[in-house]
């Protein structure tokens, strides 16, 4: 009796949770993050369940045939929506539908020619390797594609372990037992609902939660990107710097301050459409030009910024010289008449800094570099002198921006 009141009580937690799921899917706009599906097999195991009680003491019988088939796919569809939460498209319907007609007649041909014992059986071994199945990809998840939720996916691992371990516990029951061993009110069919109803009870929420945060990691994103060119805004690098500086082996890094020459020209005569094919060019550029590790931004206008992280004045030199070239070289389609587009920056090199308080002067030293190199000529790299900033009446800051509007 216990067991069956559980089930019932199971019975409503998923329908309760489907509903809940459906209508969160329906206000994420497009991006569902699969709550769709998960509101499938909440639904799809909600009714199993709903037939198992309907169905009465465990045997053979439509009721019992179906509740089998709808209990293997529930699990499927949730492996199907933590698919599309990891941004892996994939069809629902006709695997789901492949699955139940296979299953299906699998049923029915292990009825007929084992009883209903091995049919349970079946259900039971079958969800034990799925659930296994589950299991494992939860933890290669940590190491993969879910290497930011590692503790959740670690969680999830132990719950379905737990459910995994119990259908292979009901499966040696019923081979040993038969049908007797299926009994509602056993002590182990108690247990079993018991922690059935735990998870209906605790993964709905997880599933949530992990909406939730991703909806937040996507604001976080958005508010330290640039839009045009999704390289870093200035609050993203100074984040990421800050990040850098507090790791443990962190060495000095360089600002390499990027502009392009001109670009006021490029704007004019082929329109600000064509301008911003320029821009994404270059972030492209920079993006492919820099280490591994290190911050690309851009600042604002045509200005752009690489942070070179551990290393010297050399090796900063050296870097801009590639990206500068590399810049050089580039190219954007253009209108037909005029044909590709190329352009060419200039580049200033900071003196090194080590702490991320520190980003502020350094785009200062950055800035006179490149203001030196505009007057020189452009299409150049130049380092920070610091001693020039203390110079009485020089703003370098100023003259970099006059030089900029004039192209």
């Amino acid at each position: 009796m216990v067991a069956i009141v559980i089930l019932g009580m199971l019975c409503v937690h998923l329908l309760c949770f489907c509903l809940m799921f459906w209508l969160i899917s329906t206000r994420l706009h497009g991006k569902t993050m699969g709550m769709e599906v998960f509101a499938l097999g909440n639904l799809m195991l909600g009714c199993a369940y709903i037939l198992q009680l309907l169905a009465g003491p465990p045997g053979w019988g439509p009721a019992s045939v179906i509740s089998h088939t709808l209990t293997l796919c529930a699990p499927v569809g949730y492996v199907l929506g933590a698919m599309r939460f990891f941004n892996r498209p994939t069809p629902v319907m006709w695997p789901l539908l492949s699955l139940a007609a296979g299953y299906t007649a699998a049923q029915l041909l292990v009825q007929w020619t084992l009883g209903s014992a091995a049919r349970f059986a079946l259900l039971s071994g079958s969800c034990s390797l799925l659930f296994l199945a589950m299991t494992l990809a939860a933890l290669h998840g940590m190491r993969s594609f879910a290497k930011d939720l590692r503790i959740e996916m670690l969680v999830f691992a132990l719950l379905i372990a737990g459910i995994c371990g119990l259908n292979a516990a009901k499966l040696v029951i019923i081979l040993s037992g038969g049908m007797q061993a299926l009994n509602m009110s056993s002590r182990f069919q108690t247990v079993f609902y018991i922690y059935m109803s735990f998870l209906g009870t605790v993964l709905p929420p997880c599933a949530v939660w992990l909406v939730l945060r991703r909806l937040t990691d996507e604001l976080q994103a958005m508010a330290s990107q640039d839009p045009l060119t999704k390289l870093l805004n200035r609050r993203g690098l100074q984040q990421g710097l800050e990040t850098y500086f507090r790791s443990r082996g962190a060495g000095p890094a360089h600002v390499l301050l990027v502009d392009i020459d001109h670009f006021k020209h490029i704007n004019d005569s082929y329109g600000h459409k064509v301008g911003d094919l320029v821009l994404c060019r270059v972030a492209e550029v920079l993006h492919s030009t820099a280490r591994q590790g290190d911050l690309a931004c851009r600042l604002g206008g045509e200005e752009f910024v690489l942070a070179c992280l551990h290393t010297d004045d050399a090796g900063a030199l050296q870097l801009a010289e590639r990206l500068r070239m590399a810049i050089a070289q580039a190219q954007v389609p253009g209108p037909a008449l005029h044909g590709p587009i190329r352009c060419t920056a200039t580049i200033g090199i900071s003196e090194c800094f080590d702490h991320a308080s520190a980003l502020d002067q350094a785009l200062q030293q950055a800035d006179a570099a490149l203001y030196r190199g505009k007057a020189g000529g452009r299409n150049r790299v130049e380092l920070a002198q610091p001693e020039q900033l203390e110079l009485p009446g020089t703003e370098p800051d100023a003259a970099a921006k006059v030089l900029a509007t004039e192209g």
